[in-house]
């Protein structure tokens, strides 16, 4: 009522807001009244203003929660600020722009939203030091946004592809709820956005974080105040007011049953999904991580391990510039270098860049086996052993000839500026998903641990579920490796002492060398700890001696890695002759301790028979011809006396007979004998992809050998079967030319092949008798360095042996060439020895029943 003139329904007009305001009569004079309602205007604005605000501020602190919820999983508070700076932005924009038509308003607000990310991008990108432009940042967090944020390692850093996608949800949330609440004035749907926005802020999270109890309840009672508070001056007012009394009635009527109908929705939902909702509580949530594979390296960055020998080949070769800073508390001094003699003054000692750690072994290769999640530029930090040294150790590193994903740093890394990466927090290895590139730059500071020396004698070695996987020796494990562990470990008690044990075996019995073919599985082992020192054995690489510590630890109860790295004499160029292994041991308490099985430069090696000798291997018996068993007439039966001479068949037809029906069943069975060998051959040499040709290839190489009676062991490697495969032609013509057989090598001017053959990428090492390092090639190649074209039968033998590892070690890489190859030397030398028989054994060797029954 104005001038107490009441209200009608013709007399309400609305606001420019939509606020229904009051008019004065038709044809009432405007002094006293209009100047009462315009007195009263701007008090009853403020009091719609001030009743408007609940609202807007329940959406803000709606959003603000979700990304407070979210942020939990973040390091620092930023994530959550950012994310309320967006929610006031798209709320404020709403609130502002309602006078401007609803089609207007999402394009302004979109612009904003541009705008509040643009800065929000630059911002982080400064500050995780991440290089590029601002395009270039904002297409990288555009396209990897999602899966960087569900592969992270938590804490997860606020980087521009961490937190582009929480603010444009937040900001897309804050612009539908404004909307929706306000303009249309549907406040329970404009909820909906806002709380679909927490419920994924805590499906991100996942079992990441504590319960967020306090904030799901502070959410409800935010959502509750935004309801409980009356918009548009509409506290008090009766929806039936003015109506008749019998509408009135029926109005307020609906109105109660509505009310009480809702009210027992809202009750029989609390009812049903009360208990399960509570049921919820104490379990553990669904973790998104593990629907999302995360970084994934390739075969040489799963074992650099076999790039040592590569390496040692080519040992002028660039592959990092390093600049080094240390620093750390008074009198610290930098960890042991398991490379290095120790020197005088402990700061001039070379500092160990770690490649990659690996802590797996299946008696065949040594694995990283690591998980990466997406790193910022601070990375996890593991509180160090109590009674260690710790130094502080920068260092600027560029990236020349260095290939694969692998990214170089001194143990343990905590901070990385200038590449994104990748890190596993159990072995400490760090991957740049993109690769290196030459000219890639970036700085690292690590903390360097060293523990107390006076403590190992008396540290223990931790056991359980914990360290299985660095105490595990695979099947196959050959006796004397046992042995000589046992050996090594019955006198030495205290863990310490087995570890030194093995350490100091390993450098005074064995001789490092650069040219040793690349291996670590089990024969390869084998054969350096054990095997003649004029046949290649007793030496080898970092490869081969760390592997060997690796292994004999572990049967002697010691857990163990590899570390595979770098020694940096100070500033300056990092060549691949820097590059080397070592292993180091777990001690409870103390940590990660490496040890150095390398012999000193300056001491010649002792025979390992002085201390240890293995017991002899009965050799595999020598493959016997089968005899070929002549059919024989029975004796002629002389006929009774006075019996009559045509009373049946005669003696001699019936011996014919018996000797005819025998002599063809021989030839059918000679037939068959060779019409199923030549069916075998066609099957290995002609069917399925070039890696089963080539092992087809060798299976026709090997059953040659034992047709031939040098039956080949199940033990003995690729190269060993092919030295002795050349061994065996050699032999055989040289009985065949009366002259006496040599135990000589492979012939002069072939590549012959080490005692072991190649690796999965290594190469294909020197003969025991044969030529020097010509056979290895960089990088590994997977075959002998010599050319494949036409040269000798033994060179091609030696190719064959190791496309066959290869094969075996990286299967999928055999070309249809390489395939033929294989199948032309197996033809070859199979011809080749048969030829160099007996001609009775020629006759023979194609229906020998023995290729059909061998184990394939």
């Amino acid at each position: 009522m104005v001038d107490g003139v009441p209200d009608s329904p013709a007399g309400r007009v609305a606001d420019g807001d939509g606020t229904p305001a009051t008019a004065g009569p038709a044809g009432a004079g405007g002094g006293g009244g209009g100047g009462r309602a315009s007195g009263g205007g701007p008090v009853r604005a403020l009091v719609r203003g001030l009743r408007a605000v609940p609202l807007p501020l329940a959406l803000i602190a709606m959003i603000g929660l979700a990304g407070a919820v979210l942020g939990r999983v973040y390091a620092g508070p930023l994530l959550t600020w950012l994310v309320l700076g967006a929610a006031v932005g798209s709320v404020l924009v709403s609130v502002a722009a309602r006078r401007l038509p609803s089609w207007l308003v999402a394009p302004v607000s979109v612009l904003a939203m541009v705008g509040w990310t643009a800065w929000s991008l630059r911002f982080t990108a400064a500050r995780a030091e991440l290089p590029g432009s601002l395009v270039e940042v904002t297409a990288d967090a555009a396209a990897n946004g999602i899966p960087r944020l569900l592969t992270a390692m938590i804490p997860v850093e606020p980087a521009p592809d961490t937190v582009l996608v929480p603010l444009v949800a937040a900001w897309l949330a804050g612009l539908a709820g404004a909307e929706v609440a306000m303009r249309a004035g549907r406040v329970l749907l404009g909820y909906l956005p806002p709380v679909l926005l927490y419920a994924a802020a805590l499906y991100v999270v996942g079992p990441n974080a504590d319960p967020a109890i306090g904030a799901t309840l502070a959410l409800v009672a935010v959502a509750v105040l935004g309801l409980v508070v009356p918009e548009r001056g509409t506290a008090g007012a009766d929806p039936a007011a003015g109506l008749a009394p019998g509408v009135r009635a029926a109005v307020r009527a609906r109105l109660a049953a509505a009310s009480a109908a809702g009210l027992a929705v809202v009750v029989g939902l609390v009812a049903l999904l009360g208990p399960l909702l509570a049921g919820q509580v104490d379990g553990r949530p669904v973790d998104p991580r593990r629907y999302v594979e995360p970084p994934q390296v390739e075969t040489l960055d799963e074992n650099p391990l076999i790039r040592i020998s590569g390496w040692a080949l080519n040992p002028g070769q660039q592959l990092l510039d390093v600049r080094t800073r240390r620093s750390g508390p008074p009198g610290a001094v930098p960890a042991p270098d398991p490379g290095a003699d120790p020197g005088p003054g402990a700061d001039a000692r070379p500092v160990p860049i770690r490649l990659a750690v690996l802590s797996d072994y299946d008696g065949v290769t040594w694995r990283v086996g690591a998980t990466y999640r997406n790193a910022g530029r601070i990375l996890p930090v593991t509180a160090p052993a109590v009674d260690s040294t710790v130094q502080t150790v920068r260092q600027e590193i560029t990236v020349a000839g260095l290939s694969g994903r692998l990214l170089p740093a001194v143990a343990t890394p905590r901070e990385v500026t200038g590449a994104r990466v990748a890190y596993d927090p159990t072995t400490g290895t760090l991957i740049r998903p993109e690769g290196l590139t030459p000219g890639l730059r970036y700085s690292v500071t690590s903390a360097m641990e060293t523990p107390d020396a006076n403590l190992l004698g008396t540290a223990d070695v931790p056991a359980g579920e914990e360290v299985a996987r660095l105490l595990r020796v695979a099947d196959g494990m050959p006796d004397p490796l046992r042995r000589l562990a046992a050996q090594l470990a019955e006198s030495n008690g205290a863990p310490y002492a087995r570890a030194t044990a093995v350490e100091q075996f390993l450098a005074e019995h064995y001789r490092l060398v650069a040219d040793a073919p690349s291996g670590h599985a089990y024969p390869n082992l084998n054969f350096f700890l054990f095997g003649p020192r004029n046949a290649g054995g007793q030496r080898g690489t970092s490869e081969q001696f760390a592997a060997a510590f690796a292994v004999l630890g572990r049967l002697t109860g010691l857990p163990t890695r590899v570390v595979v790295g770098f020694r940096a004499a100070g500033d300056g160029p990092v060549r691949a002759g820097d590059a080397y292994a070592w292993p180091e041991v777990l001690f409870e308490g103390l940590g990660w301790v490496p040890f150095d099985p390398l012999p000193r430069p300056d001491e010649e090696p002792r025979p390992v028979e002085e201390d240890f000798r293995p017991a002899p291997e009965d050799p595999p018996p020598s493959e016997v011809p089968e005899p070929t068993v002549e059919p024989t007439a029975p004796p002629e039966q002389e006929a009774a006396p006075g019996g009559p001479a045509d009373s049946g068949p005669s003696t001699a037809l019936l011996v014919g007979s018996g000797t005819g029906g025998t002599a063809l069943l021989v030839v059918a069975a000679l037939l068959t004998l060779l019409l199923m060998r030549r069916a075998l051959t066609r099957t290995r040499l002609e069917r399925g992809d070039p890696g089963q040709r080539i092992a087809g290839a060798w299976r026709e190489v090997t059953d040659a050998l034992r047709l031939a009676g040098h039956p080949v062991g199940g033990d003995l490697s690729a190269s060993e079967v092919a030295v002795r495969a050349r061994r065996a032609v050699a032999d055989a013509r040289a009985r065949m030319s009366g002259h006496t057989p040599t135990a000589a090598g492979p012939s002069p001017g072939t590549a012959g092949t080490g005692p072991e053959g190649t690796g999965p990428e290594g190469t294909a090492g020197t003969g025991p008798e044969g030529a020097g390092p010509e056979g290895t090639g960089p990088e590994g190649t997977g075959m002998a360095g010599s050319t494949t074209g036409a040269v000798g039968l033994d060179a091609r033998v030696d190719e064959l042996a190791g496309l066959l590892n290869r094969t075996a070690f990286a299967p999928g890489t055999a070309t249809a060439e390489q395939a033929a190859r294989a199948v032309t030397t197996a033809g070859d030398y199979v011809g080749a020895l048969r030829a160099a028989r007996p001609w009775w054994r020629r006759l023979l060797w194609s229906v020998r029943p023995g290729p059909l029954r061998w184990p394939r």
